[in-house]
């Protein structure tokens, strides 16, 4: 069931609808995802990135591929999404509006705190919600059976940071670690710790910073009086920025910067300019992957296309997000059905190579840790290259990094 433009609005905030250039079709079936993307507010850096990616799946499958095929049907794919301002008390107010106007399916919004609960209202109402902006733990340990999401969970997302450490031929010793106070951050941090004992790197200081910090000085200047071989940062784009930012201007020299979140986005780079050069990162994605596809063909097919579709600066949540879309068809098409328990039943069976890489969920839902792990990457040149593992690399590690005043 579809919510009518008029409903959606009735709700609160501006419904952001969108079916393949923006006409309906009328005569045809249509399978809409409701859900609520950050498009303002501190997430809507890759709130936006998401939606990008959501909008760019639908589109191809609705213009390039004539609609999805399922069970001998012909469905047109809309989304109908809101913008939840990066408050997840907003966010689940639409949420359950929705559910309550008869949605069946969902898609994620970005960041655990406005995912989890939102999550937690579909699960009631045994709706599927297929999502990329969601890691932490409490997602995925709460046994939720109708959510899923597209990486790994926190505490398991920084296995290949440690393991590239710990190949580093004794070169790195100490680390530090700053994260944000909120359960994805606290779950990777707690995740990262415990690998990094294991090999045998020694944690200085790990430091606490609120989800709204404005100033870090405090702990630059506890950075400088103790400083590790390596700061990791399991914070959002916004501090990670600022992290970086307070690091050039006291002058604090590290030789490996981690974040979890931010160098990936073009927007961050943009704003750090050269002293974004050498920062590392996850990396889930990047155009170079030679993966099969059974609606693009292969990624290189999607990376094409995408260009073509959008003016927006991919990212790999835009990547993941467009996989979501993707994933719900390949599931409908599976269970030979759009029924929500149906489809449920085939998104947790999914076992399938895709534009984005492998797609599988653990029983938890969540990607499953090696075939859906993070590769690392590093900001070389203003791009995004792969320095981990190195049968995936496509350039070798600035390291250490060059002071700030050399740049």
């Amino acid at each position: 069931m579809t919510v009518s433009r008029r409903a959606a609005l009735k709700m609160g905030g501006t419904a952001l609808a969108y079916l393949s250039a923006g006409r309906a079709f009328a005569d045809s079936k249509t399978i809409t995802f409701g859900g609520s993307v950050p498009m303002s507010g501190k997430d809507s850096a890759t709130g936006l990135d998401v939606y990008e990616g959501y909008k760019v799946a639908v589109k191809y499958i609705n213009e390039q591929l004539g609609g999805a095929k399922i069970a001998g049907q012909t469905y047109k794919l809309a989304l109908q999404l809101f913008d939840d301002a990066s408050d997840p008390q907003r966010a689940t107010t639409l949420i359950q509006k929705q559910v309550d106007g008869g949605t069946d399916f969902f898609l994620g919004s970005f960041s655990s705190p406005i995912v989890l609960p939102s999550a937690a209202i579909t699960e009631r109402a045994k709706k599927p919600m297929v999502q990329a902006g969601g890691g932490a733990d409490q997602i995925f340990t709460r046994h939720f059976r109708y959510v899923f999401g597209m990486y790994p969970r926190a505490s398991r997302q920084l296995i290949s940071l440690v393991a590239m450490l710990k190949s580093m031929s004794g070169e790195v010793k100490t680390c530090s670690i700053i994260a944000t106070n909120d359960a994805y951050s606290k779950a990777q941090t707690a995740g990262a710790s415990a690998s990094l004992k294991e090999a045998g790197v020694s944690i200085l200081d790990t430091f606490s910073l609120p989800p709204t910090a404005t100033d870090v000085s405090g702990v630059v200047n506890d950075l400088r009086a103790k400083t590790p071989d390596v700061l990791i940062a399991t914070t959002h784009s916004e501090v990670s920025e600022l992290i970086v930012q307070q690091l050039v201007s006291t002058g604090t020299n590290i030789k490996l910067l981690f974040f979890s979140l931010g160098p990936e986005n073009a927007a961050f780079r943009k704003n750090l300019g050269k002293y974004a050069e050498g920062l590392t990162f996850i990396q889930y994605w990047k155009a170079s992957y030679k993966y099969t596809d059974p609606f693009f063909g292969s990624n290189q097919k999607f990376y094409e296309y995408y260009k073509s579709a959008t003016t927006r600066k991919e990212s790999y949540q835009t990547v993941a997000a467009a996989a979501c879309i993707t994933s719900y068809v390949k599931a409908m098409q599976d269970a030979k059905s759009i029924d929500p328990q149906k489809v449920r039943d085939a998104l947790a069976a999914l076992d399938y190579e895709s534009f984005y890489g492998p797609i599988k969920f653990t029983p938890d839902g969540d990607g499953d840790p090696v075939l859906m792990g993070a590769a690392i990457g590093q900001v070389q040149k203003t791009g995004l290259e792969v320095i981990f593992p190195a049968k995936i690399e496509t350039a070798k590690m600035i390291f250490p990094l060059p002071a700030w005043s050399s740049r």
